[in-house]
This record gives structure tokens, C-alpha cells and sequence, in this order.
């Protein structure tokens, strides 16, 4: 193992979770705070909890001694240049499809020396999204239009990523991916089903109150009650864990060919206090 990092510093969930599903969660001696929301192993390890990639702080990441460093965009440039200075082996993430998160995938497989595990963890996502999309063509049901948002204040639809699931699961996505839009442009294509995944917001995003703040009130997904709050972690973290997000949009979109998936919620239902 003399050539692959034995010592990982990771400053973005979604490469913890690749860790995690590569078996190499042993080798992260430190990761951010939202890295344990997503990676229950996380939690009571001890490992070292640093600043994210945002917030990069360079004296926290060296103080762990790694070998590598796993952040996203945007990440810190001052801080990528002292790591780069020790001699430090630095990986910057940026997906904005299926397909390059499976290329992240590989790429961090390849770098542990578990190449195969990386191909079997892509061949697994692959096939849950084809099982999904020929559960609903078998149906045969009618494509519906699909708003999903990755933040409310400015509202910005979420990433391509998302788009190519919610097509999977039987709809049509709404605006442009990772891109700001508005209430109005929203209200003017008149999706069947509202989906909100705010970042950092967990499964706590005030579903009447938007509908109330942005006019929305004759939309048909909001006439039928098709609005839904899913944990962002399921559709914001590119990683494994988007097959979780993938059976959330399916349930929401047909519920009666999906079992209800854990922490999504419906417009209506109780929120939760914590």
C-alpha cells in the first residue's frame, strides 16, 4: 500500500461517502462536520473534524499529517497552494453529471488501489437507475413536469445530476440545472410536482410558507398537494447515496409503483423539531 494514501483528509461529503463505500473509510484520518450526517460511521470515530472546502483552513488540514486531500469546487486556492507546497497529493471534485460522478468514483477507486471496488460501486448505481427507469416505462405512465430546487434565497434549480434522475424516475425536469431561476419563470412552466432539497437544510424546508411567499398557490402541483421536502444529502451529495435520492423522486412521483422513502415529507405533514 506504499504507493496509495494511507492517510486521507476529506473536505467534501460526497468523497467521505466513496470512502466509505470503496472500504476505506479506515484511511480518513479527518473530514468536515457534514461528513458525519452522511456517513454514520463518522460519527463516534474520533477522527478529526476540519472546515470544508469553502472554508478551507490549511493549518487544520496539515495538522493532520495526510497524504491526500480530497475537496470540490469551490475550495480555498490559498489553501490548496500550501498543500500542494508539503508535497501533499491534492483532488479537486466538480461533477455536474451522472457520468462524471462515476468518472470521481473511479478516479478516487483507482487512487486507493481498489479499482474493481470502483467499477462495482458504479456497476450497482447504474443498475438501480435502469431498474427504476423500466419499473416506470413498464407502467407506462405519463412523463410529468418536475421543479426541483437546491436552494430557496436565490431560488436555483438543482444540479444536472438531479435532472438525469428525476428523467429516470419518470419525469420531466423543470428550468435549467444549477442555475438561478425565479417564482415567475417556475409559476410559467406549471409543474405537476414541486421537489425542495436546500442544501444544509435536511428535511426541514418550510413547504407552505414558499408556496404562500411565491404565488404559487395555482400551480398543479400544488392543487394536487405535490409538493415535497427531500433530505438534501440524498440529491446534493454526488455519490453513492444518489440512489437513495432516486427512490425519494420515484415514490414522489409514483407512489403507488414505490414504497414510501425514508425522511422525504409532503406538503401537509407535521415538520420535524429537530
Amino acid at each position: 500500500m506504499a504507493n496509495h494514501p494511507t492517510r486521507i483528509v476529506s473536505l467534501q461529503p460526497s468523497a467521505t461517502v466513496i470512502l466509505a463505500e470503496l472500504g476505506c473509510l479506515n484511511r480518513v484520518v479527518a473530514c468536515t462536520k457534514y461528513c458525519r450526517d452522511v456517513v454514520p460511521g463518522i460519527r463516534d470515530s474520533g477522527k478529526r473534524i476540519v472546515a470544508d472546502s469553502w472554508t478551507a483552513n490549511r493549518e487544520q488540514i496539515l495538522a493532520a499529517k495526510p497524504d491526500f486531500v480530497i475537496a470540490s469546487v469551490p475550495y480555498q486556492l490559498e489553501a490548496v497552494a500550501d498543500i500542494l507546497k508539503a508535497g501533499v497529493r491534492f483532488l479537486g471534485l466538480a461533477p455536474h453529471t451522472l457520468q462524471e460522478i462515476y468518472v470521481d468514483i473511479s478516479t478516487i477507486a483507482g487512487m486507493m488501489g481498489y479499482a474493481d471496488r470502483g467499477d462495482a460501486v458504479v456497476a450497482a448505481m447504474q443498475e438501480e437507475i435502469e431498474n427504476v427507469r423500466e419499473t416506470v416505462r413498464a407502467a407506462g405512465r405519463p412523463c410529468l413536469r418536475v421543479f426541483c430546487e437546491e436552494w430557496g434565497k436565490p431560488l436555483i434549480a438543482s444540479q444536472g445530476w438531479v435532472a438525469e434522475l428525476v428523467e429516470a424516475a419518470g419525469g420531466v425536469f423543470v428550468g435549467e440545472p444549477g442555475q438561478q431561476t425565479t417564482p415567475e419563470q417556475i409559476r410559467d412552466a406549471n409543474p405537476d410536482v414541486l421537489i425542495a432539497a436546500w442544501c444544509g437544510a435536511g428535511d426541514r424546508v418550510p413547504l407552505e410558507k414558499i408556496v404562500v411567499q411565491r404565488g404559487w398557490h395555482q400551480l398543479p402541483a400544488v392543487l394536487n398537494s405535490q409538493i415535497f421536502c427531500i433530505p438534501d444529502e440524498y440529491l446534493n451529495t454526488p455519490a453513492p447515496t444518489l440512489t437513495q435520492g432516486l427512490y425519494a423522486l420515484a415514490a414522489a412521483l409514483h407512489p403507488d409503483l414505490f414504497s414510501p422513502s425514508p425522511g422525504i415529507r409532503r406538503i401537509g405533514d407535521i415538520p420535524p423539531t429537530s
